[in-house]
């Protein structure tokens, strides 16, 4: 049984998005720095790595079912989580087009609107109907990319994948505007290039060099109001 850090009163984190990949070892991460666990996996009665962690974790992991693209399901947890307060809510979600090396000429327009609707509209559906179970100063977070950065497109390619995620930075933003003067911090994630079922086994980092490092600038943005867009090294990524 893995043992965590003993401390006062745990925090504790709604990841949405938790079953596999990123999320899942974002689970376990927090979970190693004592902090407990709501997250999310998709419908389906089918045993993810979430539930193992749950099982090495006894009483510190809560799993709730939630498919993001599912606005009733949303709106249904909202309903369950009704009078919690958590410290910090992170989605984390990510698909990319069948072909990524299509021009935005080419892709079809259904694979357009399912990457879309998954990585920019359903995440900012779930912040605007959770940020409500978040504490007055605790953060709201979004996995973002690094190829969701205007400025530091250069070499294009993937760019449904893109401009899903720059769409994602915006509505943030637009969602941060409307928050001014809250004492929220609030991040979009560049995780890096990370070898997982989306990023593929030519990715540069290994998920262990990237989530420990991610997860220490979450808690090091802890308390700081305001939106950034920070890389998985807490450097400034330009929007």
């Amino acid at each position: 049984m893995p043992v965590s850090p003993a401390a006062g009163p745990r925090q504790t984190i709604l990841l949405v998005g938790a079953s596999r990949g990123l999320g899942h070892a974002m689970a376990a991460e927090f979970l190693k720095k004592g902090w407990n666990v709501v997250g999310t996996v998709r419908g389906g009665g089918a045993r993810t790595l979430l539930h193992d962690l749950a099982d090495d974790y006894s009483g510190r992991v809560e799993i709730e079912i939630l498919d993001i693209n599912e606005p009733d399901q949303i709106a249904a947890l909202h309903d369950r989580l009704s009078g919690r307060r958590f410290d910090m809510l992170f989605v984390n979600a990510g698909i990319t087009n069948r072909d990524p090396t299509q021009t935005i000429g080419e892709v079809s327009t259904a694979d357009f609107v399912e990457v879309m609707i998954t990585n920019s509209l359903s995440p900012m559906r779930v912040v605007e109907s959770l940020e409500s179970s978040v504490s007055e100063t605790g953060l709201i977070g979004v996995m973002s990319s690094g190829q969701g950065s205007i400025g530091n497109n250069e070499a294009g390619m993937r760019e449904v994948y893109r401009g899903s995620k720059a769409a994602l930075n915006m509505f943030m933003r637009s969602f941060a505007a409307r928050q001014a003067g809250s004492s929220r911090a609030m991040v979009v994630m560049a995780p890096g290039w990370v070898r997982t079922a989306l990023g593929g086994p030519e990715a540069r980092l290994r998920i262990e060099e990237s989530i420990p490092s991610l997860v220490n600038v979450l808690l090091a943005k802890q308390g700081k109001p305001g939106l950034e867009y920070l890389d998985y090294l807490g450097r400034t990524v330009p929007w």
